[in-house]
């Protein structure tokens, strides 16, 4: 597996992003994104949960609770439990992300 390519099952796919998600492990979701230009995500929070954002290429910035943080290919972003957190992408190309986090997505995510 690459990190550009985590294989996995095509989730959603419309004019805002592809999400992506591998779930071959028994313990963690490994996620992609790629969020088209100009475009951001809904943003969600969940409780008992902790996620890890890879920022493998791309710009924009991110939205963590009241603070909002700029990112890169090369960050990484650590999600604590119950914040808040939505990415815009304020480039002119895809930004590429992937995020790994532990459960399964039905019972992770609300928007």
């Amino acid at each position: 597996m690459k990190i550009n390519n985590i294989d996995g099952e095509v989730v959603k796919d419309n004019e805002t992003y592809i999400l992506k998600d591998n779930t071959s492990l028994n313990n963690f979701v490994i996620s992609s994104t790629t969020l088209h230009a100009g475009k951001s995500t809904k943003g969600h929070n969940h409780d008992g949960k902790e996620e890890v954002y890879l920022i493998i290429s791309g710009t924009g910035k991110m939205d963590l609770d009241e603070k909002t943080i700029p990112i890169e290919g090369g960050d990484m972003v650590l999600i604590e439990d119950g914040v808040f957190h939505r990415v815009h992408n304020t480039g002119d190309v895809d930004l590429y992300m992937v995020c790994i986090f532990d459960g399964d997505r039905e019972n992770v995510y609300r928007t």
